[in-house]
């Protein structure tokens, strides 16, 4: 066997089943491959998988061997025992054992390419929303996009979350929910979880958190389509979105088929964040998207017994000094304390916790909050702030 068929064949062992989301050679689906210098044979059982979803591995396919053979050179052939599934057009629910403890019907997702940004759409249910952005994982961004979900709470406002972050989804975990299954509406929307007064969805939901993403970008598009516009948000002030980190596809697919209002940036005190969050700035400023401004989280530890001392354990002054370089607001220094830790490893999040109020972390994402608030609808003295105060100067 030579190395292109056998780089070919351990590429086509890797397509995904949209029905189960594991492969077609773990469900043993593979019946034969021949593969040899002007064209491709793949041949694989169908059974329980619709035309739509056929279509998406053959795209899959020509997409996986693009480098070794043009479409034209690649022959797909199915076998099905039950012709009557095939044809049944059954949408992706990969935990079907795993229904909603009411009597509500199980929501479903749906894989396949997201819509294109040539027309940008409002998140039904929605006033305003706002991205949780980082282009470096680790810094925090799924905790600050929680607890500032709380801290805008706190401030009476209402308030959703969606967690985008397909590959690494941490909200359920954070919210104490990670057992929870949505339903959905006679209408087919899919019913956000609730958690402490807050309705979120999240990727996580919909798996088994032990099991791994191992889907193509293009296969995740027609779940953040569906998370953004077929979700029964309702009457919320604010929808906060827990970005992906990074600046790939899903993430320039999102911001360009939604209308968001703004984006908070976040990045840890160190060099090495603060030059890759750089990178995630400039790509909302080129793809038109206002930036409220960034926040340097893990600014610092506080003790619990000396709430005044500051240890700055990845350094002083990182991100208030690229703020100040990039022209955007510093929207708050969030330090760190073990009752953040705590909260988010035990899923009770920390804003949500009157017994914190006063604390450093407290007292930092409710200026947070506000600075945001403000941001977005004007501070209370009328003035516009950070990116709309540059705009109409």
């Amino acid at each position: 066997m030579s190395t292109n068929t056998e780089n070919v064949n351990k590429l086509l062992n890797l397509i995904i089943n949209p029905n189960t989301g594991k492969t077609l050679k773990e469900e043993g689906r593979i019946l034969e491959v021949k593969a040899d210098q002007n064209e491709l044979l793949f041949k694989y059982k169908r059974d329980g998988i619709s035309p739509d979803q056929k279509r998406m591995i053959e795209s899959a396919i020509n997409q996986a061997v693009s480098e070794f053979y043009s479409p034209e050179k690649i022959t797909v052939l199915t076998t099905s025992e039950n012709s009557s599934d095939v044809f049944s057009g059954k949408t992706f629910s990969p935990a079907d054992a795993k229904k909603p403890a009411s009597s509500q019907q199980a929501a479903q997702i749906k894989t396949g390419h997201g819509p294109a940004g040539a027309h940008k759409k409002r998140v039904a249910g929605a006033k305003k929303v706002i991205a949780v952005s980082s282009n470096k994982g680790g810094v925090g961004k799924s905790t600050v996009a929680v607890n500032l979900a709380f801290a805008l709470k706190n401030l009476g406002k209402k308030v959703g979350l969606l967690d985008a972050d397909i590959y690494g989804p941490s909200v359920p975990m954070l919210l104490n929910k990670r057992d929870a299954k949505p339903g959905a509406t006679p209408e087919k929307k899919i019913l956000p979880i609730e958690a402490y007064g807050i309705p979120f969805i999240s990727f996580g939901l919909f798996i088994n958190e032990k099991d791994p993403v191992i889907w193509r970008g293009p296969m995740l598009g027609g779940v953040l389509n569906q998370f953004l516009f077929d979700v029964a948000w309702a009457d919320l002030d604010y929808l906060i979105i827990d970005l992906p980190p990074g600046t790939g596809d899903m993430q320039l697919s999102m911001v360009q088929a939604t209308e968001i209002d703004g984006v908070i940036v976040v990045s840890t005190p160190q060099d090495v964040a603060i030059l890759d969050s750089r990178k995630g700035l400039n790509m909302f400023n080129q793809v038109k998207i206002p930036v409220l401004g960034m926040v340097e989280n893990m600014s610092y530890f506080v003790p619990d017994d000396m709430p005044h001392k500051k240890y700055f354990i990845f350094g002083e002054g990182g991100v208030k000094k690229a703020a100040k370089e990039l022209e955007v607001d510093l929207l708050a220094e969030i330090p760190l304390e073990m009752a953040l830790r705590e909260g988010s490893d035990t899923g009770h999040p920390y804003m949500n916790e009157k017994k914190h109020e006063g604390r450093p972390v407290w007292n930092a994402y409710m200026s947070l909050a506000k600075n945001v608030d403000g941001a977005i609808n004007g501070s209370p003295d009328g003035e516009q702030k950070g990116f709309f105060k540059r705009l109409f100067s």
